[in-house]
């Protein structure tokens, strides 16, 4: 399971949010091995002058955190934050360095999903890749 939220400027992020959210889910499912059909992501559009980031940074700042259960390696999570960083730039025009990324992993029985403590499904993906 993983929720993905996506934080940025109103005026860049949100006319490319299609584009950005194929990108994220693409990069989970060969990173992560995630199922096509496993897409919970949420976009929070903060207003220009409400948005304060580093030197260095521009309006393309983005920021990406990612909920999941905890399991995966360090070396499937380095994958993802590479796969992440390339298709920004590649595909999106994003540099790395206006790119940030928070893998946050909890234990299953942390999450309620589907009626239920999530330790107790059934889940038709690994994730322990």
């Amino acid at each position: 399971m993983g929720q993905i939220k996506m934080f940025g400027i109103r005026e860049h992020l949100h006319p490319i949010r299609e584009q950005v959210s194929a990108v994220i889910h693409e990069c989970l499912m060969e990173a992560f091995q995630y199922p096509k059909e496993k897409k919970a992501h949420r976009f929070i559009y903060i207003e220009e002058d409400s948005f304060f980031y580093f030197d260095g940074r521009t309006q393309k700042h983005t920021i990406i955190e990612i909920s999941v259960f905890e399991g995966r390696s360090i070396e499937a999570k380095k994958k993802l934050h590479r796969l992440l960083f390339d298709k920004f730039e590649n595909e999106l025009g994003i540099s790395p360095m206006d790119l940030e990324i928070t893998i946050f992993e909890t234990p299953m029985h942390n999450w309620g999903i589907r009626g239920k403590s999530a330790d107790d499904l059934v889940l038709n993906y690994k994730v322990n890749v």
